[in-house]
């Protein structure tokens, strides 16, 4: 009933658009425009500054406009996404999973609950509903968690001020092949002193084709509302209270369940105070709480299947509760820029099970781990002379971790030997960045080396059914993660041609690796740990040449292995892209190819927390195009054909098809969307 209503709310608001009133002038720092009508259709982004990229995640972008945080990374070079049909991917940095790539949405964590990830914490984020995404690579920033051996990925919301009593109203709607259908609203009101805003989406598809014709299970239904209050007795001070809910239900083609619920509940509140004169320039506080409720059961959105793992009806029921803060203060002189703070989080999982339709909800829920984290860091920003600059940051973190089960084991369950033993870790983590522009060239260059420490997380703690030798279990064995990685790069901004390329190198102590098959070939999930060497760059161009005409293309690549010698698993294949643009302010048109190489270095019998290295893989190439009509100077439609030409292909990051859906018991990969068209038009009021 509440995705109905939301519905309706979305529909409604997008149809009296046409009769909204002018919006008022806004203050600054003011809420950014929902629709960037001077850019073209998306198709990769590129760093902003050293390291760092920004980008709104609200433009027309291709592929098909994302459902989910992980989908919308993928335009960014060096990511990718674990696939396991049509949404709810997990996203991969440079190779690195999981908890390694530190994930913030309105600067709080929100963390899924699903011990295999169905629900990792970008399947619970909107990128429409936001109006920032921020990403800084490797272990360059400290200013927002530890650990982030990958990198910081924030989907943050601005602040709406308003000098002038008055309402904006903003919103799309897409339409696609395969019963796809999303609306998105955003609406303000307010004045000078006060402000409301809402933001709301849906979006919805069915079960999609391959190239070849195949129908690949993979459909799903999912909303998301929150609302925002602030107070803003100047432009430079807000005192915001926020809160959220959504729910959604999900087909998975390469799972054993499906997820029938994705119940989130959040609230926040947030205090900033900016422009202040002297040295202490802006203060900046926020707490959180954000809790999550997930189903996963094999017959809502599936038949059990009677001759697989699972024949009968069954269902788990698991929730994460988080909670946290951080507050931070920014100092300033004539050639520096210090911020300093502390942040907090504390988080519990719980979970219940039972055989047969819905008779899990008969049961009572069991506490199975609780977390605690508290750190305190710093960042410095040096400005040497005036093309020379030095970044600096520490922070230390203190982690503590309980195990809450009375038995382990899965299917055939034991008394827990670690029961009520509790872990605490002290976690360093710090990085120095040198950055010079060149006399006389637009050119900058970078070299930072950054060492973070990482406490194991949920999923590498108590979801293998084992941990190293001669440990009792994962909880008992599995050591903090070390990474100390070298980053290296220069970024070009002429004129008419931009460039840029990043390089890294690092090293790996204690990497967490899974075993997926023991010495006799038997299924096992394993966790230990190994060092590990990593290293990979990427790279790219954007040339305006003559006309309306711009020419780009990207490079990733990514490479680790194990000692020992083993690739490590699960590393994205070199990844190109190429594309094409034209734009005389009115009409635009865009050709994307994007060029993936075979993957031949894997490690079959190993893996990670999301899931097993299925083998080797074939490259491919697919082509897409696009086109948009700026309306007038509020409405844009755009359009766009993925997969032109109907390739029949699978990324190499994925999951093996589930044999409730006929796939054969040899691994199989899910299948890419064949032939896709899509609409989306953007409206501002």
């Amino acid at each position: 009933m509440k995705a109905k209503a939301l519905c309706i709310c979305v529909a409604m608001a997008l149809s009296s658009m046409t009769s909204a009133s002018p919006t008022p002038g806004s203050g600054a720092p003011a809420m950014p425009d929902t629709v960037d009508l001077d850019a073209v259709v998306v198709t990769a982004a590129a760093p902003v500054a050293t390291l760092t990229w920004v980008t709104d995640p609200r433009l027309p972008r291709q592929p098909v406009p994302a459902s989910d945080g992980a989908d919308y990374l993928k335009t960014v070079p060096g990511f990718a996404a674990l696939r396991s049909g049509g949404t709810n991917g997990d996203p991969v940095l440079r190779g690195q999973f999981g908890s390694r790539l530190n994930l913030l949405a309105g600067d709080g964590a929100l963390m899924g609950a699903c011990p295999s990830r169905m629900d990792n914490a970008m399947s619970y984020v909107a990128p429409e509903t936001y109006d920032l995404l921020t990403i800084v690579k490797g272990p360059q920033t400290v200013l927002w968690g530890g650990g982030a051996s990958a990198g910081t990925v924030r989907f943050e919301r601005a602040v709406p001020y308003f000098d002038a009593p008055g309402v904006r109203l903003d919103g799309s709607a897409t339409v696609a092949s395969h019963g796809r259908n999303d609306q998105v609203l955003d609406a303000a009101a307010g004045n000078p002193t006060v402000y409301a805003r809402l933001t709301a989406n849906r979006s919805g598809s069915g079960d999609y084709a391959d190239g070849a014709g195949r129908r690949v299970p993979s459909a799903w239904d999912k909303w998301n509302a929150d609302a925002a209050f602030g107070w803003t007795p100047d432009p430079d001070t807000v005192l915001e209270a926020s809160v959220g809910t959504g729910d959604g239900q999900a087909r998975y083609a390469g799972r054993g369940m499906d997820g029938t619920r994705f119940d989130r509940d959040s609230l926040g509140l947030r205090f900033e105070k900016k422009g202040m004169e002297g040295r202490l320039r802006a203060i900046a506080a926020n707490l959180y709480a954000n809790d999550v409720d997930h189903v996963m059961d094999n017959y809502t959105l599936r038949d059990p299947d009677p001759q697989g793992a699972m024949p009968t009806a069954m269902a788990s029921n698991v929730a994460h509760r988080t909670r946290g803060g951080r507050a931070a203060l920014d100092f300033g002189g004539e050639r520096w820029e210090l911020a300093a703070g502390i942040d907090t989080r504390t988080s519990r999982h719980a979970r219940r099970a039972a055989m047969g339709r819905d008779q899990y909800l008969a049961q009572p829920w069991t506490v199975d781990a609780r977390f605690r984290q508290a750190g305190a860091f710093a960042e410095l920003h040096w400005h040497l002379r005036p093309r020379q600059h030095l970044v600096a940051g520490a922070r230390v973190d203190r982690a503590e971790v309980e195990d809450r089960r009375a038995s382990t084991g899965g299917m055939m369950p034991m008394p827990n030997p670690t029961l009520g033993q509790a872990r605490a870790e002290t976690l360093p983590s710090a990085f120095v960045r040198y950055e010079r522009d060149v006399e006389g060239r637009p050119l900058r260059w970078y070299a930072g080396l950054g060492h973070t420490a990482r406490m194991p997380d949920y999923w590498e703690l108590f979801s293998p059914d084992r941990g190293p030798d001669g440990a009792a279990n994962a909880f008992a064995g599995v050591q903090p993660e070390r990474t100390t990685q070298l980053d290296v790069g220069l970024r070009y901004a002429g004129k008419r041609v931009e460039a840029w390329v990043s390089a890294y190198a690092g090293r790996m102590a204690d990497y967490i690796v899974f075993d997926y098959l023991d010495a006799m070939g038997r299924t096992t999930t394993r966790a230990r740990n190994v060092d590990a060497d990593i290293r990979g760059a990427e790279a790219g161009v954007e040339w305006q040449a003559a006309g309306h005409w711009t020419l780009g293309g990207t490079l990733a690549h990514a490479w680790g292995e194990l000692a020992g010698g083993e690739a490590m698993p699960q590393m994205p294949p070199l990844e190109a892209r190429l594309s094409a643009a034209w734009d005389d302010g009115t009409w635009s048109a865009g050709a994307l190819l994007r060029v993936v190489a075979a993957q031949d270095r894997v490690s079959p019998a190993l893996g990670n927390v999301v899931g097993r290295d299925l083998g080797r893989s074939s490259g491919f190439a697919v082509f897409s195009v696009n086109g948009a009509y700026r309306i007038n100077d509020r409405m844009r439609l755009a359009a766009g054909i993925d997969n032109l030409f109907d390739r029949d292909y699978a990324e190499h990051l994925n999951l093996a098809g589930n044999s409730a859906f006929g796939y054969p018991a040899d691994p199989v990969r899910i299948h890419e969307p064949g032939r896709t068209a899509w609409v989306k038009l953007d409206v501002e009021f």
